[in-house]
């Protein structure tokens, strides 16, 4: 399967410019850093999390964790979780499992993106599928998701 039609019907219609890349299969950012052979800075690792029961896509740096204490404050949130393979297959459709886009307007849910991304000259994120991801500026990330909520929501992966 190419890259989602949802995603590039969405992508078309917002007239922006992006990149799809081809690549190997990968299932983690890690493994498609290695892949693409580009700097784990620059490849966005797309998390969904539950904000007080509500659904949210966060986007990190390959080479990051997520600080869960930093994401709670940011989204005024009592209760951080990651969710379910079981809950994203219900309410995130159209794409695969592990390669979701970072577009929660998809959805209709929020998006997070960590502010270390956004200094980036490019980036990639995920397509839908594990052979493929969009290659992007970080001005039209912004551009493709009014409401963006970007800030410091990451920490160093321990060794």
């Amino acid at each position: 399967m190419p890259i989602a039609k949802k995603v590039i019907n969405f992508l078309d219609r917002a007239g922006v410019k992006y990149e799809p890349v081809k690549h190997r299969t990968v299932y983690t950012a890690h493994d498609k850093a290695a892949t693409l052979r580009a700097n784990p800075k620059i490849i966005g690792k797309t998390l969904v999390l539950s904000l007080d029961k509500q659904l949210a896509v966060v986007l990190i740096p390959a080479n990051r964790n997520l600080d869960k204490n930093k994401i709670k404050k940011a989204a005024r949130a009592k209760k951080v979780d990651f969710v379910s393979e079981r809950v994203i297959k219900n309410k995130i459709k159209g794409v695969k499992l592990g390669a979701i886009p970072p577009l929660g307007n998809l959805w209709k849910i929020n998006t997070f993106v960590d502010s270390s991304l956004l200094r980036a000259p490019k980036i990639f994120v995920n397509a839908g599928d594990h052979e493929w991801s969009l290659k992007m500026s970080p001005a039209t990330f912004k551009k493709l998701i009014p409401g963006l909520v970007s800030g410091n929501f990451s920490k160093p992966r321990k060794k």
